[in-house]
């Protein structure tokens, strides 16, 4: 039995056009004509075009198919393991992303709704990056603390926010004096403004042991977005989020021994 260009098109959800490609590019050639010169596809080519279009779904290219159709036995099963090593990875990343998509819907939720006035009267220069927000979610998603941070961030109201940025505010202020005045980063001064900063963090967001302090501290240096949250780019110096590690770990040396410098991963 044969059919139409049209029948095959619309028995095997394809579009004519689809058809004619597949016949230029030499995968699938009708062998018989109608009277009228017409395509005619045969039963043998139905099951051609079947398997052109299992291996489409696994995204091999035209020319892969081709090749795979020279030499079936040869390349068949060498290719689709490798496709399935392909499709695995991908899986992997989709998830990932997929992952990475709920975090950050999380984050976008802690956000308080604000007109742009009231964002940037609330938050100044200080900018939220979702980005980052995202990342630090992902890589402490497991970790009690970070979920009672993203639980009081979301309850927090504008009133909140107002009080927390204001005093964050101060704090880099006498940051800022501390290091423009030549304050070593061990000294009494600096350290006491580590503490101050690590129990902003408790009192808004989660319990700051000085080892999880230490942590955040780290991520000054190696991420810029993290100590942009602390210091917004316009106010930082040259060697300012070094000196606010250094501070950060000295003060954390003063707890040794006190029953503080301890607490889970952040």
């Amino acid at each position: 039995m044969s059919y139409s260009v049209g029948q095959v098109a619309a028995m095997a959800g394809v579009t004519v056009r689809t058809l004619h490609h597949y016949d230029k590019a030499g995968l699938l050639s009708p062998g018989e004509r109608s009277h009228a010169g017409y395509r005619l596809y045969s039963e043998a080519d139905l099951v051609r075009l079947q398997q052109i279009l299992f291996y489409r779904e696994l995204g091999f290219p035209l020319e892969e198919i081709a090749a795979i159709f020279e030499d079936p036995q040869a390349n068949a099963l060498e290719r689709l393991l490798a496709r399935q090593r392909q499709l695995n990875q991908e899986i992997a990343r989709l998830q990932r992303l997929a992952k990475v998509a709920e975090r950050a819907i999380e984050v976008q939720k802690t956000g308080v709704p604000l007109t742009p006035e009231e964002r940037s009267e609330v938050f100044g220069e200080v900018a939220f990056d979702l980005s980052y927000a995202t990342e630090a979610e992902l890589k402490w998603a497991h970790s009690q603390g970070q979920r009672e941070a993203m639980a009081r961030a979301t309850a927090h109201t504008k009133e909140d926010w107002r009080r927390l940025m204001g005093e964050a505010a101060a704090w880099r202020a006498e940051l800022l004096a501390a290091f423009d005045e030549g304050e070593p980063s061990d000294g009494e001064r600096a350290m006491d403004l580590a503490e101050e900063h690590r129990l902003h963090i408790t009192r808004w967001f989660t319990s700051c042991p000085p080892d999880m302090h230490r942590r955040i501290a780290d991520d000054f240096v190696a991420d810029s977005r993290a100590f942009a949250l602390v210091v917004p780019p316009s106010q930082q110096r040259p060697g300012l989020a070094a000196y606010t590690r250094d501070a950060v770990y000295a003060n954390a040396a003063r707890h040794v021994g006190d029953g503080t410098d301890s607490g889970e991963d952040r």
